[in-house]
């Protein structure tokens, strides 16, 4: 796991130590020390830590102005045990949604496994959206299937022409305008 880095590809684009608006602003990384790890296994130090012990994320973009954030997955996303989405709620989510952010777009690629439990902390996230939206894009099929399971996507929108696999291709402001286009046009907007 140690060898899975989040996508620096646009580091040029966004560093969310260098944004004063970031819940991860200021934080200095050492990537010469390991220390955070999922289930004993080291993870890259570039992953930022949002107070799960099993799921770490990347912010890997954030336009205030136009209400979106790129959020990047690693681990095993256990809301059964670890609560871990009412941690990403009020620990990421909650500060975002106060700078702005409406149109969140999670990066599932390095997203191992799904445990779920009640759909609380997704229907308030979804509430607090209001006219934006919640995408998820690259999970793998059995993680979307367990998700599916605990009805997380009636929260979060899953597969279809919303799954742009060449998304490191592209800017990541022309990425959220394409999936917001497609969001719109599923919508019937």
């Amino acid at each position: 796991m140690h060898n899975i880095e989040p996508y620096s590809g646009w580091l040029k684009h966004y560093d969310s130590a260098n944004d004063p608006l970031s819940p991860f602003h200021g934080k200095e990384y050492n990537y010469n020390l390991y220390s955070e790890t999922i289930y004993g296994y080291y993870i890259d130090p570039a992953w930022d830590n949002f107070g799960s012990e099993t799921l770490y994320l990347k912010t890997l973009f954030a336009d205030y102005d136009l209400g979106y954030v790129i959020l990047e997955f690693i681990g095993e996303w256990n809301d059964a045990i670890n609560n871990d989405i009412m941690n990403l709620k009020r620990n990421i989510l909650d500060e975002l949604q106060l700078e702005g952010i409406n149109k969140y777009i999670l990066i599932g690629e390095n997203v191992l496994n799904f445990h779920g439990s009640d759909d609380s902390y997704y229907e308030e996230w979804l509430e607090d959206v209001e006219d934006g939206w919640i995408v998820g894009i690259g999970f793998r099929d059995f993680v979307v299937e367990e998700m599916t399971n605990y009805n997380v996507d009636g929260y979060i929108n899953f597969g279809g022409s919303l799954d742009i696999q060449n998304w490191r291709t592209v800017k990541p402001l022309s990425l959220c305008q394409a999936i917001d286009s497609l969001v719109m046009k599923r919508l019937g907007m």
